[in-house]
């Protein structure tokens, strides 16, 4: 009695064919659009803050990138595991969008204070200091966000469904801030910089903290864990037994390459085609690229993901050769081109969150344990792991190529800044290409495991827990 074929079990309760309504995944959506208003925020500007407003050198900041990404290799498995011994009456996940969204919006503001009148010592160490809280604080809302998804349902299509969702909020709620964050800092701020990036970062999340508590208000727990307790030894054995989510891992941090990019894009745009307005036009651009997440559900139902990730990471290689040989001359052109890339890259999150949150079912094959929060703490970790080493490397970057603030840029300085813009993510592309190449764990994989473990719950004392 080896394998679930021998003892086919019918699922029960809504296990699997659960209907999520639509309210539902429109207040899933929301938080995950509010929540990354303010990732949006952090990952585009805080580099850019601190630069040029705060006056603390590319190379100072990238070492406050350093320090809390080293808190976080630490901090962020730790806080997953403790999430995943916990459950209260709002279920396991729940709770945590009921008081997070208080403290991002606080943590967020604090991140951009103007600061005028402090020594730069006082800078770095609050400036360093407030990143570091957000990132913990972020990782307190954003795990539970993301395991929430594995814990709503278990049915293959409808996870689907709802990691695309949640990944379209992502992506409009980071979308949001180049929108129309600098005309809100221009039009607040009365000339006053510094000032104007505080209050239109109020101004936002005062937006973002209703929508993130309908979240919490109208979302649903419905696949409940093994009955045994879990414990936070159980957090590191499932690291070590979940070698797929390793892999997914690798590929999402791949969005290094792309943050870069986006890290640069105020630079790229202000220098090569002559205006931070259109940062403006980035922003719509980026909410167009979403349609990518109405198209994703619907051939996940035909191919497997995994295929459906190497064409598309293939397609990027191959537009970015073809923008990298045309140049920047043109803003249309450019504009064009960036248009491409980031349907591209929208459309791969929803393929990588998928495959990921197909990675629990494996680790509670393996374990006994579903650990859905230690799981989703490595992509929060990878997430921010990305946008921290992005936000170095820009500082890096800049320095390398003779970046001067506030001035004319020189000739060498633009052409360096348009091959990173336009050839660097393909790096990232091909390195996700290799690993899909050899990934096996696959839809086929996982619906196996599924049944497996509906055999191992019904007939216990033949399957007992490991």
């Amino acid at each position: 009695m080896e394998t679930a074929k021998e003892q086919h079990v019918e699922p029960t309760d809504g296990e699997l064919k659960e209907d999520i309504r639509t309210k539902e995944i429109a207040s899933y959506f929301g938080y995950g659009f509010a929540q990354c208003i303010s990732f949006g925020l952090i990952g585009t500007y805080i580099l850019f803050f601190y630069t040029d407003i705060l006056g603390i050198s590319a190379a100072a900041a990238s070492v406050i990138f350093l320090i809390a990404r080293t808190w976080d290799a630490i901090n962020d498995p730790m806080m997953a595991s403790l999430m995943d011994t916990l459950k209260s009456k709002h279920g396991k996940f729940r709770p945590y969008l009921k008081y997070m969204p208080y403290l991002i919006v606080l943590s967020t503001i604090a991140c951009f204070l103007p600061l005028d009148g402090l020594s730069m010592t006082a800078k770095l160490i609050y400036a360093g200091g407030t990143y570091i809280l957000w990132g913990m604080v972020y990782t307190a809302s954003d795990v539970p966000f993301w395991s929430l998804s594995s814990v709503m349902s278990q049915d293959t299509q409808q996870r689907t469904k709802l990691i695309t969702f949640a990944n379209m909020g992502v992506f409009t709620g980071i979308a949001l801030s180049p929108t129309i964050f600098i005309p809100l800092t221009k039009w607040l701020g009365g000339g006053d910089t510094g000032q104007g990036y505080l209050l239109a970062t109020i101004a936002l999340m005062a937006i973002a903290l209703p929508i993130m508590l309908n979240g919490f208000k109208n979302t649903k727990e419905r696949v409940e864990p093994p009955k045994s307790k879990v414990k936070f030894s159980d957090g590191l054995r499932a690291l070590k037994a979940n070698k797929p989510m390793f892999a997914i891992l690798v590929v999402f941090f791949c969005n290094v390459f792309m943050n870069i990019t986006q890290a640069l894009n105020i630079y790229f745009f202000t220098y090569n085609l002559g205006s931070a307005s259109l940062m403006t036009m980035f922003g719509i651009i980026s909410f167009a690229s979403c349609i990518g997440f109405f198209i994703i559900p619907k051939l996940t139902k035909q191919y497997k993901k995994k295929h459906i990730l190497m064409v598309i990471v293939a397609v990027d290689i191959l537009v970015r050769i073809v923008w990298f040989s045309v140049g920047y001359g043109s803003v249309v052109v450019s504009l064009i081109f960036i248009g491409v890339t980031m349907l591209l890259y929208t459309s791969t999150g929803p393929l990588i969150s998928g495959m990921l949150a197909e990675t629990i079912e494996y680790t509670e094959y393996k374990t006994g344990k579903r650990n859905e929060a230690v799981v989703f703490s490595g992509q929060t970790f990878t997430g921010k792991l990305s946008v921290a080493v992005s936000g170095g490397a820009t500082g890096l970057i800049l320095t390398a190529i003779n970046y001067q603030s506030n001035q004319a840029q020189s000739e060498f300085t633009m052409d360096m800044l348009f091959f990173v813009i336009a050839l660097l993510p393909a790096l990232g592309s091909l390195i996700r290409l290799i690993i899909m190449y050899f990934y096996s764990y696959t839809e086929t994989e996982y619906k196996d495991i599924v049944e497996k473990l509906r055999v191992r719950k019904k007939y216990p004392q033949v399957y007992p827990q490991k």
